[in-house]
């Protein structure tokens, strides 16, 4: 998609001192406590279809919810029309309106960031169309209600079907399976890019069969929810409900495994030995959580979080336990986080000096074992395991390479992923070193009428100029599965998406977006240490990426601006004018 240049400052065209930006944060950390509770909470599962902004019938509300001239391009207003809140937009200067809730966790839209015609969530960067409400970035699957506007005399109108009050989303219309076309595409894998995948099919006219093959026991899940919220109900993290499956003629086939596949003849092998043809296949087998390698590795107690039961599993045989985490890695830090108040002991073992000192930097390494430390988890750190010791078979210590040792009833493992693509052997689809499956921007591998998408391809990433990474993040899964599918009908679509991600401890987010690796200095706005932080991270005098703690929304203001393919100097960075990030 093409985007207009960047509208003026919204609400006036502030400028914000440095100043400014901290009480702006202190603001969203008590304007957003309701919002980020949502985020432990099911998947609001209520939606409805309806074309973008169609004639809506007799019965409907309408409601005079300002003047004409009230809001300038580029602005954008909360307004309540019956007792439904909708977000009012004026871009170009004509007015829209839309629903005000982001599909993926019910953020609120307000707080996020307006440019062009795309309106970012502040919490994980969902984008939505605000003329026509349609999803364009994610994470999340559905769209925002749409809602006619009418300008008469001056005064501005919204109008919304009284059968659509209360409902915040909207599935876009889709196909079904047609028995009469011979055509199938088979998505490998469980995740979001085989589910966005289908959907996109389904949601471009394509009729063929599409089937879904995933080893897990659940059909695609709210995944990040499992470090995060580890006793929740499996109920509450399915993406889409089975009956949305049979109605638009998608077969789901779980605890199915693909262990090989045969290009020259189109078929798959299953693990149970039948198999499958395929006219276009889509390799979204993610990876799997890398294995200790050391003395007792294999003891009852030894876990590593790879699905619904493994979390259900940690949780149980924490409670009240000696939990030991190894790997201070995102998910390691979540898992300790959410054992901080419920096992009896909770120990961290990691290789580096402080967590995520690679990836975000020795700082906010620092900071975020501190506030662990505050809640008595014990971080071994400089330290590794060199053996597991049992009794009957089951945990009892964990031995470290500098002499200590630690009691431990459960011991979970995160010490990094590998990618699934062992299946591929002698298929001649082309992998990376680390075993990544190798793509081009549309999604295709080397091998005709094969793509890949999702955490086990390895893609070029366009705002480091085409440069090949495998980036794991649950909304770059999202929009390889859309790629894919639209190249799969022949519409050419290149990965243009800017990474963004975020991690949960103690009820706090840390945000980031950009690609940060290779960075050789950081920038702050604000300070670590308070835990009130803006960090960009800088490499050949240029905004790699940033991370922000309570700076909300920062970083979405980010991602849309690198979206829309500006480039931002260390000078503006270090400036205490913050007017370029357009909050």
């Amino acid at each position: 998609m093409t985007h207009p240049s960047p509208p003026p400052l919204p609400r006036g065209g502030r400028s914000f001192s440095l100043t400014t930006w901290v009480l702006l944060a202190v603001t969203w950390e008590v304007d957003l406590k309701l919002s980020l509770r949502m985020l432990d909470q099911p998947t609001v599962k209520s939606s409805f279809r309806m074309s973008q902004c169609q004639e809506l019938g007799d019965e409907q509300v309408t409601g005079l919810v300002c003047q004409e001239d009230d809001l300038k391009d580029g602005e954008m207003r909360e307004v309540t029309v019956g007792e439904q809140k909708v977000l009012l937009v004026r871009t170009h200067g004509q007015y829209s309106a839309v629903g005000n809730r982001c599909s993926h966790y019910n953020a609120p839209l307000i707080r996020g960031t307006l440019v062009g015609d795309r309106v970012r969530c502040p919490i994980h960067a969902a984008c939505f169309n605000v003329r026509t409400g349609d999803i364009e970035e994610y994470p999340g699957l559905d769209s925002l209600p749409c809602y006619k506007v009418k300008v008469e005399d001056g005064n501005v109108y919204v109008s919304i079907d009284k059968k659509s009050l209360n409902l915040t989303r909207r599935v876009k219309d889709m196909c079904s399976m047609s028995p009469d076309i011979k055509h199938t595409v088979l998505l490998v894998g469980g995740g979001p890019a085989s589910l966005v995948c289908a959907e996109t099919l389904r949601q471009n006219c394509y009729e063929g069969r599409i089937i879904i093959v995933s080893k897990d026991t659940l059909p695609p899940f709210d995944k990040p929810k499992l470090s995060k919220a580890m006793n929740v109900d499996s109920s509450s993290l399915l993406l889409r409900s089975s009956d949305f499956y049979e109605e638009h003629g998608i077969e789901m086939w779980t605890q199915k495994e693909v262990v090989s596949v045969n290009p020259a003849d189109k078929v798959v092998k299953l693990g149970d030995g039948t198999v499958q043809h395929y006219d276009q296949l889509l390799i979204s087998t993610g990876c799997r959580a890398r294995p200790l390698s050391c003395p007792g590795w294999d003891l009852q107690g030894v876990n590593v979080l790879q699905n619904y039961e493994d979390a259900k599993e940690i949780h149980s045989s924490c409670l009240g336990r000696k939990a030991v985490v190894i790997g201070a890695s995102f998910i390691g830090m979540e898992v300790v986080s959410f054992l901080s108040d419920k096992a009896a002991s909770v120990a961290m073992v990691g290789t580096s000096t402080y967590p995520y000192e690679r990836s975000l930097g020795p700082e906010i390494g620092k900071m975020t074992m501190q506030m662990l430390e505050e809640q008595n988890v014990k971080f071994y750190m400089n330290d590794t395991v060199t053996e597991i010791k049992g009794e009957n078979g089951k945990v009892k210590e964990v031995v470290l390479k500098s002499g200590t040792v630690l009691e431990a009833d459960v011991v979970i493992a995160g010490i990094g992923v590998i990618p699934n693509s062992d299946f591929l052997e002698g298929s001649g689809v082309e992998v990376d070193s680390r075993k990544a499956v190798i793509v081009d921007k549309f999604m295709r591998t080397n091998i005709t009428d094969i793509f890949s998408a999702g955490d086990v391809t390895s893609f070029p990433l366009a705002i480091r100029g085409n440069q090949r990474v495998n980036i794991a993040h649950w909304q770059m899964s999202h929009a390889h599965g859309r790629v894919a599918a639209l190249n799969m009908l022949k519409k050419p679509t290149e990965i243009k998406s800017v990474p963004f991600f975020w991690t949960s401890l103690l009820g706090k987010s840390i945000r980031y977006t950009g690609y940060g690796e290779g960075y050789t200095e950081i920038i702050f706005k604000g300070k670590v240490e308070e835990r009130k932080f803006l960090a960009f991270y800088i490499k050949d005098d240029v905004v790699v990426a940033a991370a922000s703690l309570t700076f909300e929304p920062a970083v979405a203001c980010l991602a849309e601006l690198m979206a829309t393919g500006q480039v931002f100097k260390k000078t503006q960075a270090q400036s205490d004018d913050m007017s370029w990030l357009q909050m």
